[in-house]
């Protein structure tokens, strides 16, 4: 049984794999079902106040590669790493030249932090342990 000094126990990609799934839920919760349950409360039109992207889609996709680690998976935490950092910082720059913090957009903005610290770890880890990220079969 390995323990906490073990340096085998710990996996990058396993804790990210766990990481981008909540992160997932996290993001379906508060960017679709609060603002539905929201607006239905409000008795208006149920997508009201949603921010669509398929963002979740995409973290499932990679969650699930690092934990199957088919040998595209170091390339893919790379890209989307890089994708989503440069998108939430453009997002951020242009957001916070002239900021709206109602309900919607800092619920955006948190997501967005979340979103923003996960892939800057898996480009970390990705690039400082690529051993972790190699096919497992």
């Amino acid at each position: 049984m390995p323990t906490a000094t073990d340096k085998s126990a710990f996996s990058w990609p396993v804790l990210l794999a766990h990481i981008l799934f909540l992160l997932a839920a996290w993001t379906l919760f508060i960017k679709y079902l609060f603002p539905v349950a929201f607006a239905l409360a409000e008795g208006i039109e149920w997508h009201t106040y949603i921010y669509w992207d398929l963002w979740p889609i995409a973290h499932v996709w990679l969650g699930w590669a690092l934990l199957a680690r088919p040998g595209y998976t170091r390339a893919l935490a790379i890209g989307m790493a890089l994708v989503e950092i440069a998108i939430i910082v453009t997002l951020f720059w242009l957001f916070l030249a002239d900021p709206e913090w109602s309900i919607w957009r800092t619920n955006w903005f948190v997501n967005k932090v979340f979103v923003l610290a996960c892939f800057v770890l898996v480009l970390y880890a990705a690039l400082r342990h690529p051993e972790g990220f190699s096919a497992s079969r």
